[in-house]
Order: C-alpha cells, then structure tokens, then sequence
C-alpha cells in the first residue's frame, strides 16, 4: 500500500514542479490518418523510432536557417537575398524550385527564399560569408565540418531510411558540436 501513496505523492510533486519523475509506459499515438494501422507493423514501429530524430534535425534546421536569415539580414538589410552575398546561382535554384511549386496544387513550402536552399547550400552560405558568422560561429573549417556532418546524417532522417545506433550517436554528437560552436 505504502507502494502506491508514494507514487501518489511523486505524482502530485510532479505536476507543481512541472517535472516528469516516474517512469510511464509511452502511450501510441493516435492518427488522424483513417487506416494508419493497415501498414505494416514494421514500418510504423521505425517510424515512430525515427519521429524522434526528424523532430532533432527539423528544430535545428529551422534555427540554423533562421540564424542565417538574422544575422545577414542585419549585415545587409531586408534585401539581404539580392546582395551579392548570395551566389546568384542559389537565386536562380531557389527561383527555379518557386516558379515549379506555383504550378502545382499543393501549398508552398515557405514565403522565405532561404527554406528553398537544400542543406548543403545553406551551410555554403554561411561559409561563403564567415566575416559576418565569425561573432556567433566560432571557427569556418568547424562550420564546413559540422554542416557536411549534418548534411550526410539528414539524408537518411528526410528520406524514409533508417539510422544506425551508432549514426544516432553521431547525430547526438554533431548538433552538441553545433551548440558549443556557437558558444
């Protein structure tokens, strides 16, 4: 009995202290999608094992694209895309993937040209433009490394594969990498 008023009290403290004490079974998640559960068992067990890893990648992604955005932004102004800090080669991608987006039904990806650069062009950018990154990022070849890193572990995240353990690893160790060099 003694078992269960403890549970109880650690319950309570957790919810006043916002803090998650107790081990709990992890709940499966409900799908909005009608006949989620018609694919294979398999498939939607690594799915959920890589869920974890595309939320990693996906949050860093953003800030990084969004770092990006700021700190030329703030070098060059609004119109920070049409300096010639951008390579007119990533305009001209970027314009190219826009106007194929347009012609379809589906909704566009973003209202920001720099969500159109493909990871490796991103990490270009900042590596072509050091001088105005070197506040915030404390080595270039660190960047080109850390980046190229991130770059060979997104493909397997954004494209339907899976990650090894020691990939998983690898991934933990990068974006901590990233996090110091910006320190």
């Amino acid at each position: 009995m003694s078992g269960f008023q403890i549970r109880d009290d650690i319950s309570k403290v957790e919810k006043e202290k916002t803090l998650n004490l107790l081990v709990r079974p992890r709940a499966e998640k409900v799908r909005k999608l009608e006949g989620y559960d018609q694919f294979e068992g398999r498939v939607r067990a690594d799915a959920a094992q890589m869920s974890e890893f595309y939320e990693i990648f996906y949050c860093l992604e953003v800030s990084i694209r969004q770092l990006v955005e700021n700190i030329l932004e703030e070098a060059e102004g609004a119109d920070w895309w049409n300096s010639e800090r951008v390579e007119k080669e990533f305009r001209e991608y970027v314009q190219r993937i826009q106007s194929d987006e347009a012609n379809t039904e589906i909704t566009t990806r973003s209202e920001r040209n720099i969500d159109y650069l493909t990871f490796g062009q991103l990490g270009k950018l900042i590596t072509n433009n050091f001088d105005v990154f070197n506040a915030v990022l404390s080595s270039k070849r660190a960047v080109d490394r850390i980046m190229s890193q991130l770059n060979l572990l997104r493909n397997p995240i954004a494209h339907c594969g899976l990650l090894a353990d020691d990939e998983k690893e690898r991934l933990e160790l990068t974006v901590r990498d990233w996090f110091r060099m910006r320190s």
